[in-house]
């Protein structure tokens, strides 16, 4: 039987196309391996790819999509919405079929040596395959930014899992580990005060008291001229969606706000957003599995 990992790598490039372009065709290109999914936002200036392949052909293709990014995206020259501290920032794998966590973790760390020992670009291990606890929060591992990760390297408990106390000068470093599947969900809101989307996010995200498995940022959508809540969310079973967008519905209306509309990025379990409608239509007993007519067909 197959075995299936998902790998879903950011890059921090979304305005100009023939990288973004190129990212793209090199993914296409690796044997074992399906692209599903591409997307990008000029205003988080970032750019997300979604694929799916044996364990074999996912490592390869995270060697060679880092290879390419550092080749193409200089961090010296990079400016954008959503925090980031590499050329290639997050390389996150997640099992699918026939494949654990624990494998996923064993992937991460072998792609990481590769990354270092022929590209010289550092990383740190998070989530599931982070060495430390406070290194599974990327947020956590990621704060500083490229700009202020040469100080943060030089702290005594913040040397790289892999590479020296150094960040690549032009590809910077890069979070690299094993998780679950995620959603990332993001909430558009009435008002371009970036301020009121920066509360919000505050009161939903577990790290200052809200929903335990959700993580979220405020954030200005320069070329909308809107302030958007940026949101992962980590488990949408512990914290379904709409959860979450209620509370957010709320708290707009404390600041005279409205949300206007909400997108995902990449690919979503589809369980995820069955649970909302579930949820919004008021269904009683529904048994996902036996209800969903795609689920029978596959």
């Amino acid at each position: 039987m197959a075995r299936i990992v998902e790998f879903i790598p950011n890059f921090s490039e979304g305005r100009r196309q023939d990288v973004i372009d190129a990212l793209v065709i090199e993914a296409k290109s690796v044997p074992g391996v399906t692209l599903l999914d591409h997307s990008s936002d000029t205003s988080h200036n970032r750019s997300v790819l979604t694929m799916v392949g044996s364990p074999e052909g996912i490592a390869e293709a995270a060697f060679r999509l880092c290879k390419l990014a550092s080749e193409k995206i200089d961090m010296r020259k990079h400016a954008g919405e959503h925090p980031r501290m590499g050329a290639t920032d997050v390389m996150p794998f997640v099992p699918v079929k026939e494949v654990s966590i624990e494998d996923c973790v064993d992937l991460s760390k072998r792609v990481a040596e590769r990354i270092w020992k022929e590209l010289e670009i550092p990383s740190f291990l998070y989530e599931d395959s982070a060495t430390t606890p406070e290194r599974a929060n990327l947020a956590a591992v990621r704060k500083g930014q490229f700009e202020g990760m040469p100080e943060k390297l030089r702290l005594d408990n913040w040397a790289p899992d892999y590479g020296e106390r150094r960040i690549h000068p032009t590809a910077g470093i890069i979070a690299i580990g094993a998780r679950q599947p995620l959603v990332a969900f993001n909430v558009n809101l009435s008002t371009s005060d970036v301020k009121i989307a920066s509360a919000i996010a505050k009161t939903i995200r577990g790290s200052s008291g809200g929903f335990k498995y959700c993580k979220a940022l405020g954030v200005m959508l320069e070329d909308c001229g809107i302030a958007q809540v940026s949101i992962n969310m980590v488990n949408y079973e512990g914290t379904p969606l709409y959860r979450v967008f209620e509370a957010i519905r709320t708290e707009a209306k404390r600041w005279g706000v409205s949300i206007i509309g909400s997108e995902i990025i990449g690919l979503t379990p589809a369980k995820a957003l069955v649970d909302c409608a579930e949820y919004y239509l008021q269904i009683e007993g529904f048994d996902y599995k036996k209800q969903v007519l795609e689920n029978h067909l596959l």
